[in-house]
């Protein structure tokens, strides 16, 4: 069996305060909050979606906010850095935008390009790289407007405890393309427009420690709920453990820990963040699954209360 993943679905994260959240995001980075939930398996804890004004697949970074935990390390078995994908032409206005709000950035080149690097202020690795390709974001918040907003993911920096394993995967398994090898990394390609370019650190760098400011687990886009049993398959046939489908409201899930120690996430594009309400009012308010809707009064007492604002 032969299968290619298009792309990065989403990238999920470990961070602090979810007020401290939003306003990066939201304030800062001008994203949309498009969905305010709750994580299925700890409903005590938001999970945070941010995207583009669709919250299309390839756009959509999620957190879990705790408000005082343990600061992870960011390390072996994580994604190291996540790339945002920005308008030709943009990068003047990002670099003064950071620069406003008094985040410290460092230019470096990579394959050619040129990356603002910069962290959020729980400590997870961003970039931003300007690419012709991927649609214009249509959302404007703030000062960001659709001619310089992000479009999305322009992909991510995997650490791995073996690069060999993991590379091995990427490009076998994964069906991504191996395009190019420079220094201490090769860079890998999918089909998608965004979310589209992996860059494997080939040297390990010693063991991350999951906590605030780290990246919990990647998720790879897949076509509908019958390609990922396609998928189920494929990955236990090339010796991973796979779990069973789990239904993320918004989309369903399988999870992987491959040989590298780098959780990966399998996820359907379909259905998408405006079922259980309409795309011009997500992530306004706090939705439930079905099976925590009876809790809400108490999770709301529960939940540390945050409010999407201008920072401008």
């Amino acid at each position: 069996m032969t299968k290619k993943t298009t792309g990065i679905h989403h990238i999920t994260a470990i961070v602090g305060h979810p007020q401290e959240n939003v306003d990066f995001y939201a304030g800062v980075l001008g994203l949309r909050l498009v969905k305010q939930t709750v994580n299925f398996d700890d409903p005590g804890t938001y999970h945070l979606y941010f995207g583009d004004e669709a919250g299309k697949p390839g756009t959509i970074i999620t957190f879990f906010p705790w408000a005082g935990a343990r600061q992870g390390v960011i390390g072996d078995g994580q994604v190291g850095v996540t790339s945002y994908v920005v308008p030709k032409g943009a990068m003047d206005f990002w670099e003064q935008r950071l620069s406003k709000f008094n985040i410290p950035i460092t230019k470096m080149e990579r394959f050619g390009e040129q990356y603002l690097e910069f962290d959020d202020p729980h400590g997870l690795h961003l970039e931003i790289v300007e690419r012709e390709a991927g649609e214009k974001n249509t959302w404007q918040f703030g000062e960001v407007t659709p001619e310089v907003a992000i479009k999305g993911f322009g992909g991510a920096t995997l650490l791995s405890a073996r690069p060999e394993e993991t590379a091995k995967l990427l490009e076998d398994v994964m069906g991504l393309e191996k395009v190019g090898e420079e220094g201490d990394f090769i860079r890998f390609q999918s089909s998608a427009d965004i979310g589209n370019i992996i860059d494997l650190k080939l040297t390990p760098i010693g063991r991350g420690q999951m906590g605030v400011g780290t990246v919990h687990h990647i998720a790879w886009r897949v076509e509908n709920d019958e390609d990922q049993l396609e998928w189920q398959k494929h990955v236990a046939s090339n010796g991973y453990g796979v779990t069973a489908v789990r239904d993320r409201n918004y989309f369903n899930a399988i999870y992987f820990t491959e040989h590298g120690e780098i959780l990966f996430e399998i996820a359907t594009d379909p259905p998408g963040f405006a079922h259980d309400e309409s795309q011009e009012t997500m992530g306004e308010k706090l939705m439930l699954p079905e099976q925590y809707e009876t809790h809400r009064a108490q999770l709301e007492r529960e939940l540390l209360p945050f409010e999407v604002r201008e920072l401008d």
